[in-house]
């Protein structure tokens, strides 16, 4: 059980990270991944069968259909983006094009797959990467596979939702314990 909630975790952040684009995360947390486990980052320093399981794990849970799935969707949110940004109509649609064709260009899946392969790498042993590949050779674990997209989906959804009234039922506690806070955003408002 230690081993699914932990494979959870992984696909979460995993699925996160690469919605609001790796280069960014990565970008920001250089230099901590950069002294937290050195030694285990490279992947030539890593045992080639633990290598080769977890490339078997990866291939096994298709990280790969989700690493291309949340690719196309962040790039169609930075085309979004664009989109919404520019005034000229017509010429945010020629850039947002142009900009989709050249992030799916530019991004490479296979780049993101060996990042994590030094994740895993990181966190798991290679005992506990073996009870990954038998829990996810199972049918429950071929099932888990299968679901969890459209799990994380649901879930962030839902935690969008929650989000939202939390941040609304917010504002409207601010707002009865000050009431000029209503009457001081209009007044701000007018020209």
């Amino acid at each position: 059980m230690k081993a699914v909630l932990a494979l959870i975790i992984i696909y979460v952040g995993t699925f996160f990270i690469i919605q609001q684009g790796a280069q960014d995360v990565a970008a920001q947390n250089a230099p901590a991944t950069a002294s937290q486990g050195a030694a285990k980052s490279n992947p030539a320093d890593m045992d080639s069968a633990k290598e080769a399981d977890i490339r078997s794990l990866i291939e096994l849970v298709g990280t790969r259909d989700l690493i291309d799935a949340a690719a196309d969707k962040s790039g169609a949110q930075y085309s979004e983006k664009i989109r919404i940004l520019m005034p000229d109509k017509d010429r945010a649609q020629k850039l947002s094009e142009a900009f989709t064709a050249r992030y799916k260009a530019r991004f490479n899946a296979d780049e993101m797959a060996e990042e994590l392969v030094r994740i895993y790498d990181k966190h798991f042993t290679a005992d506990e990467i073996k009870g990954l590949l038998q829990f996810y050779g199972s049918p429950l674990g071929q099932k888990f596979a299968v679901e969890m997209p459209a799990l994380m989906q649901e879930a962030q959804v839902s935690g969008a939702a929650v989000s939202q009234r939390a941040a609304k039922d917010a504002w409207q506690d601010m707002r009865a314990q000050n009431p000029d806070l209503g009457s001081s955003q209009r007044a701000s408002r007018r020209p």
